[in-house]
Protein backbone atom coordinates (compact mmCIF):
# COMPACT_ATOMS: atom_id res chain seq x y z
CA UNK A 1 0.00 0.00 0.00
CA UNK A 2 1.32 3.42 -0.95
CA UNK A 3 1.74 6.12 1.71
CA UNK A 4 0.39 9.43 0.43
CA UNK A 5 1.93 12.70 1.56
CA UNK A 6 0.15 15.96 2.29
CA UNK A 7 1.49 17.21 -1.02
CA UNK A 8 -0.12 14.27 -2.82
CA UNK A 9 -3.43 15.09 -1.15
CA UNK A 10 -3.16 18.78 -2.03
CA UNK A 11 -2.50 17.90 -5.65
CA UNK A 12 -5.54 15.60 -5.51
CA UNK A 13 -7.72 18.40 -4.07
CA UNK A 14 -6.66 20.78 -6.83
CA UNK A 15 -7.08 18.16 -9.58
CA UNK A 16 -3.37 18.02 -10.35
CA UNK A 17 -2.73 14.30 -9.90
CA UNK A 18 -2.33 11.83 -12.73
CA UNK A 19 -5.19 9.49 -13.53
CA UNK A 20 -3.32 6.61 -11.89
CA UNK A 21 -2.55 8.55 -8.71
CA UNK A 22 -6.13 9.85 -8.51
CA UNK A 23 -7.43 6.29 -8.70
CA UNK A 24 -4.93 5.12 -6.06
CA UNK A 25 -5.90 7.93 -3.69
CA UNK A 26 -9.62 7.23 -4.17
CA UNK A 27 -9.04 3.55 -3.41
CA UNK A 28 -6.95 4.37 -0.33
CA UNK A 29 -9.59 6.80 0.93
CA UNK A 30 -12.17 4.03 0.96
CA UNK A 31 -10.22 2.07 3.58
CA UNK A 32 -7.92 4.49 5.40
CA UNK A 33 -9.64 6.55 8.11
CA UNK A 34 -6.46 8.52 8.84
CA UNK A 35 -6.10 9.49 5.19
CA UNK A 36 -9.75 10.57 5.13
CA UNK A 37 -9.11 12.84 8.14
CA UNK A 38 -6.03 14.38 6.53
CA UNK A 39 -7.93 15.06 3.33
CA UNK A 40 -10.86 16.57 5.26
CA UNK A 41 -8.50 18.89 7.15
CA UNK A 42 -6.76 20.00 3.95
CA UNK A 43 -10.11 20.50 2.25
CA UNK A 44 -11.36 22.65 5.14
CA UNK A 45 -8.18 24.72 4.96
CA UNK A 46 -8.56 25.07 1.19
CA UNK A 47 -12.14 26.29 1.55
CA UNK A 48 -11.11 28.83 4.22
CA UNK A 49 -8.29 30.12 2.01
CA UNK A 50 -10.69 30.41 -0.92
CA UNK A 51 -12.91 32.76 1.12
CA UNK A 52 -10.09 35.16 2.01
CA UNK A 53 -9.97 38.45 0.21
CA UNK A 54 -6.31 39.31 0.54
CA UNK A 55 -3.72 40.91 -1.66
CA UNK A 56 -0.08 41.19 -0.65
CA UNK A 57 1.43 44.66 -0.46
CA UNK A 58 3.44 46.01 -3.37
CA UNK A 59 6.49 46.02 -1.11
CA UNK A 60 6.09 42.29 -0.42
CA UNK A 61 5.73 41.49 -4.10
CA UNK A 62 8.79 43.59 -4.97
CA UNK A 63 10.85 41.90 -2.24
CA UNK A 64 9.92 38.47 -3.58
CA UNK A 65 10.79 39.49 -7.14
CA UNK A 66 14.15 40.93 -6.03
CA UNK A 67 14.94 37.73 -4.13
CA UNK A 68 14.06 35.61 -7.17
CA UNK A 69 16.11 37.84 -9.44
CA UNK A 70 19.12 37.53 -7.13
CA UNK A 71 18.76 33.74 -7.03
CA UNK A 72 18.68 33.58 -10.83
CA UNK A 73 21.78 35.78 -11.07
CA UNK A 74 23.63 33.53 -8.63
CA UNK A 75 22.71 30.46 -10.68
CA UNK A 76 23.69 31.98 -14.00
CA UNK A 77 26.85 33.86 -13.01
CA UNK A 78 30.00 31.75 -13.47
CA UNK A 79 32.06 31.26 -10.34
Amino acid sequence: MYSFTSEDLLQYLYGETSTAKTAAIKTALQNDWSLQEKLALLNTSKMELDTLNFSPSTTSINNILKYAEKAVEELTTPA
